[in-house]
């Protein structure tokens, strides 16, 4: 990011949604307004759609507010899985560089949303030392029950998940069969498996924010998550408070679907905003067998510039070894257009075998 921008606010437009009927709903016209409605609240969810830079910028600015009436306050992130934890504290206490953060919680491997996204978030509370909370469950763990359900675990996978899986929520279950409907299914995925995977991974998120609030008393929390993980209340929020006995409220920014009642607290409905453009290559990738390498530049890119050809493979950027489009990722996620990156390569020649090479890109 760069200076100021952490505070960039998106102008909004706030719509209550089955708010409580003493509050004066026409006051309620911008993020000044609702900050106070929200602040009597334990835990305050915001729903996101996960590449939405103007959701992210929201959810700061609450935070911000917040804050600033609960200076203990922890932020619980969908973004990251909880076996990464320690690198979370880490990073908050300052023991972590940005790059080593993102490397040790694999957030390009597992998540994979550009880290600008979230920075300006995890960057606020590290400046002020509010804890962040890993909510995810193992991605592997997840996956295997889309694949196989949660018949499908070994004994030691059991014992990583939550004890109980609330599966009352009929309508719940009608909308999740309406999304698995909607997607193609490659891999011949029941919706059973799907259905086990989504349950799954909500209360593995409420049980890790339970469990946050009952062992800190002191702390309220802002839980940032998906909006499909919060709507009607539905997947985080009552298998939370089923848990630990706390006053919540859901806060959704924008929403593809119906308005109805009990879909949230409140909508908001931000102006959208783009990330700043970052610094690109202009080379199409392909990891395979072991190598990754460039299939091809596109006319007129750095790539095209700088010599780099189709079938070179890639040893290194800026000195980082890069094995994988998420190691080339952890290098790139901070640079501009015009900056220059040193990359080391490996070059097939049909007489001499191979060569290794240093060429100096200029990002477009």
């Amino acid at each position: 990011m760069h200076p100021g921008e952490h505070h960039a606010k998106p102008e909004e437009v706030l719509r209550p949604i089955g708010a409580t009927p003493s509050l004066d709903l026409s006051a309620l016209s911008d993020l000044e307004t609702l900050i106070p409605t929200l602040a009597d609240r334990r835990v305050v969810l915001i729903g996101e759609i996960h590449d939405r830079f103007d959701h992210h910028l929201i959810q700061l600015e609450i935070i911000r507010g917040l804050h600033a009436v609960h200076p203990k306050i922890a932020i619980g992130m969908e973004a990251f899985q909880q076996p990464f934890q320690r690198h979370l504290d880490d990073y908050v206490a300052g023991k972590l560089s940005e790059s080593e953060f993102l490397r040790e919680t694999e957030y390009y491997g597992n998540w994979r949303f550009d880290y600008r996204l979230y920075e300006p978030i995890l960057s606020y509370a590290r400046e002020n030392r509010l804890p962040l909370v890993a909510l995810n469950l193992p991605v592997e763990l997840v996956r295997k029950v889309g694949r196989q359900g949660i018949d499908g675990l070994s004994d030691e996978e059991r014992a990583e998940i939550p004890d109980e899986i609330d599966r009352s929520d009929s309508a719940y279950q009608r909308r999740l069969e309406e999304i698995f409907e909607q997607h193609p299914n490659v891999e011949g995925q029941s919706f059973d498996h799907f259905l086990d995977a989504q349950l799954l991974w909500d209360e593995g998120m409420a049980e890790r924010a339970a469990n946050f609030l009952e062992s800190h008393p002191e702390y309220t929390m802002v839980i940032l998550a998906g909006s499909g993980h919060l709507a009607y209340g539905s997947g985080i929020p009552r298998r939370l408070v089923r848990r630990i006995p706390v006053s919540t409220a859901i806060v959704l920014a924008g929403w593809a679907g119906e308005l109805e009642p009990g879909l949230a607290d409140y909508l908001l409905f931000p102006q959208e905003r783009e990330l700043p453009a970052a610094g690109r290559i202009g080379a199409f990738l392909d990891e395979a067998e072991g190598r990754f390498e460039i299939s091809s530049c596109a006319p007129g890119s750095g790539c095209e510039k700088a010599g780099l050809k189709a079938g070179d493979q890639i040893l290194s950027v800026d000195g980082q070894p890069v094995t994988n489009m998420a190691d080339l990722m952890l290098v790139m996620w901070d640079k501009l257009p015009g900056d220059r990156i040193t990359m080391e390569i490996r070059r097939k020649r049909w007489l001499s075998g191979t060569r290794q090479l240093t060429r100096e890109v200029v990002l477009q």
